[in-house]
């Protein structure tokens, strides 16, 4: 394995990677770290402390279950990777000098500093080309040993692409990817969590979006024991768009976790974040936390971010935390939503009185709200398959109702 790169900045004390820092006047103690922008970063696992879980970004999070990826030894050789070959799109596995690697992003926690450490080689998928293309790719053998790995996206200028990543059978990873969305770029990027039962994966994503750009994120997590995938994007030239999007569905005992960063540091620059997710069966859990900065360099910022998680059965638990720091008074609009509640009792009742039984109604109105997010892929053929996954999660949750419908009658 190659030596890993110099940290980004010099190591800071425990208490400043718990999210709080020393007071400017040196009287008070500690202070939050209120900024996201400026959370300690690097590349070196060493400059991290031990995950206690107190930290800001573990807080909501199970780390007694995945110490192997926050402290152990990683594999971070190159694995199977299957795609078909698609004009436009090369495929690649490049070394750890490799000029893109770390041009977009760094480490904010531990697990994913300690994959950029491990991994030996990086996939490399570069888009040229200003026809429309897709490529599906899938990893489907990473193993049940921890594993480190990294990822790099470049959309060269005035390409055009869907990449949809694939994620399927048993893993304990965790993986940073680089998206690098050249200028004039329109590319999307889908990335799909149908692990096994039992799989791990702590998943960061940085993205950065060059002039008159575009980035369209989607996130999909329905398998997996414990799955966090966590998207930060940097709007960082003039004219740059971005919409993200995630879908998730947390059956019994599941943890599925997306914490999302949109940094505005552009003039007129435009985001969207919508996120939504549905929860059933006893101790299925959800986080979302979402951060919009919009600095002082990003005049004309238009940004709206939302949160919406369905409860289908007892015994679950959403949190939903949206934050919006600005920086510049000279914007064309801000705002930011979270819901999270049961069945709208007179949607269903409007259904049953049209002849609809009680399940059915239920699984419309669940459709409903979660098809939002997959209209919005633009692969009709990955559409049609999240459109059945979501019908046969549906089928499990009447399955969970059943035994209490009976025990009540």
């Amino acid at each position: 394995m190659s030596a890993a790169p110099t940290s980004t900045t010099a190591a800071l004390p425990t208490s400043e990677q718990h999210g709080i820092k020393a007071h400017s006047d040196g009287r008070f103690g500690f202070v939050p770290v209120q900024t996201r922008n400026d959370r300690f970063k690097s590349v070196d696992v060493g400059d991290f402390a031990p995950v206690t879980g107190r930290e800001a970004v573990w807080k909501l999070s199970p780390v007694a279950k995945f110490t192997d990826l926050t402290a152990g030894e990683l594999d971070g050789a190159a694995y199977d990777v299957d795609s078909t070959p698609t004009d436009g799109v090369a495929i690649d596995w490049v070394g750890r000098d490799d000029a893109r690697i770390g041009s977009v992003g760094a480490p904010e926690e531990r697990a994913a500093a300690n994959a950029w450490t491990s991994f030996e080689k990086a996939l490399a998928i570069t888009v040229t080309g200003e026809e429309d293309k897709e490529i599906t790719i899938t990893r489907a053998r990473l193993g049940t040993g921890p594993r480190g790995a990294h990822t790099i996206i470049e959309a060269r200028p005035f390409s055009r692409a869907t990449i949809i990543l694939e994620n399927t059978g048993d893993v304990r990873l965790t993986e940073n990817l680089e998206v690098i969305v050249g200028e004039s770029a329109h590319l999307t990027v889908v990335t799909l969590q149908e692990w096994n039962i039992g799989a791990v994966q702590l998943a960061n994503h940085f993205a950065s979006v060059g002039r008159d750009a575009y980035l369209k994120h989607v996130v999909v997590s329905l398998g997996g024991s414990i799955v966090r995938v966590n998207p930060s994007v940097r709007l960082a030239g003039p004219g740059s768009d971005t919409d993200l999007y995630g879908l998730y569905f947390a059956d019994a005992g599941q943890h599925l976790e997306q914490q999302v960063y949109v940094h505005h540091d552009a003039a007129n620059s435009r985001s969207r974040v919508t996120y939504k997710g549905a929860l059933q069966g006893a101790g299925a859990r959800t986080v979302w936390i979402g951060d919009v900065l919009i600095g002082r360099n990003a005049p004309g910022t238009d940004s709206y971010e939302q949160n919406r998680n369905l409860v289908l059965t007892e015994g679950t638990r959403a949190d939903s935390i949206p934050n919006l720091e600005i920086e510049t008074g000279d914007i064309k609009g801000a705002g930011h939503a979270s819901a999270t509640g049961r069945f709208d009792d007179e949607q269903l009742f409007y259904l049953q009185s049209r002849g609809i039984t009680e399940d059915e109604a239920r699984r419309l109105v669940v459709r409903g709200f979660l098809s939002e997010i997959v209209q919005h892929i633009g692969s009709k053929p990955l559409e049609d398959r999240l459109q059945a996954a979501i019908e046969a999660e549906l089928r499990s949750t009447d399955e969970v109702r059943a035994p209490a419908t009976t025990e009540e009658n």
